[in-house]
């Protein structure tokens, strides 16, 4: 498999592109369950089929450029919203980046590692291993030392988004992924109760960093990317249950700016698997004893 990805790693995007349109056309015609799944997120959301529609494609693209992004050098980048990144940089307190599943979520963290980190010191995202040891292996080996260290959902991973964000450095998280069980509170997303992590919004409540909203954007025949950057109003509440709430409205807002590009094809209201808590930021304790904020 590693061979196998490194030769995809060195295709054209076009090339990579095309092949994902065939791929995600052929699977949603292909598979009855995903097919039911996306039109009832896209239903849910309210935003109408046509309007949706092309992520059955995006969806596709998405699956054959993750070899480009994690082995391959990076593609054409635009960037909006720099001067948000750099403001945010300036307060000292370090930076929550919130992606939802959204465009190209690999190089929204990878191009944004390669830009920053040599000034600002280095990214942390937070990464859930899937289901197949051998990719994930491929991929922490592409990330390391790319500017980025990952994270366990677990408490030596909150510890890491902790003292990165104390360090002044900023951190990366999928505040729309469907969190193991524990971990979590049931929070309305697009008018349907959602399990919904809320790792993001402890962080911001008890660390003071500002939130980032960024995701990529992908350019039409393979062009590369739209890198966007915009600044999250931070919750108007100490109250988590509320705070959450509040990230899961900023994901909306950002999805109706492009939903063709949005993963609807994702379980976003499946229950969640059952699993240890991951503690609070603000009570977690090291190893001796203190506490780590």
């Amino acid at each position: 498999m590693p061979f196998f990805f490194r030769l995809l790693s060195r295709m054209p995007l076009w090339l990579l592109h095309a092949a994902g349109w065939v791929l995600g056309w052929l699977y949603f015609w292909g598979s009855r369950g995903y097919r039911e799944n996306f039109r009832a997120n896209v239903a849910q959301s309210g935003l109408g089929w046509d309007a949706c529609k092309g992520a059955i494609a995006q969806s596709g693209m998405m699956i054959a450029e993750f070899p480009r992004m994690w082995l391959g050098s990076i593609p054409a980048v635009q960037w909006e919203g720099l001067e948000v990144v750099e403001t945010a940089y300036a307060g000292g307190k370090g930076i929550i980046f919130l992606t939802p599943h959204m465009g190209c979520f690999e190089l929204a963290a990878r191009a944004t590692a390669a830009r920053f980190s040599p000034q600002y010191g280095d990214l942390t995202v937070l990464f859930r291993p899937g289901r197949r040891p051998a990719v994930d292996r491929l991929l922490e080996s592409a990330r390391a030392g790319a500017g980025f260290h990952t994270a366990p959902t677990n408490l030596v991973g909150v510890r890491q988004l902790l003292r990165a964000l104390r360090a002044g450095k900023a951190v990366g998280l999928l505040p729309d992924q469907v969190p193991p069980g524990d971990m979590g509170v049931w929070s309305p997303f697009f008018g349907r109760p959602a399990y919904t992590m809320t790792l993001a919004a402890r962080l911001a409540l008890q660390s003071g960093a500002p939130m980032v909203l960024a995701w990529g954007e992908r350019r039409p025949w393979g062009a590369g990317y739209v890198l966007h950057f915009s600044a999250m109003q931070r919750p108007p509440t100490t109250d988590v249950d509320e705070a959450v709430a509040h990230i899961n409205r900023a994901m909306e807002v950002l999805i109706r700016q492009c939903p063709a590009q949005y993963l609807w094809s994702y379980p976003r209201y499946k229950n969640p698997a059952p699993s240890l808590a991951v503690p609070d930021p603000a009570t977690a304790s090291s190893p001796r004893g203190d506490a780590i904020v």
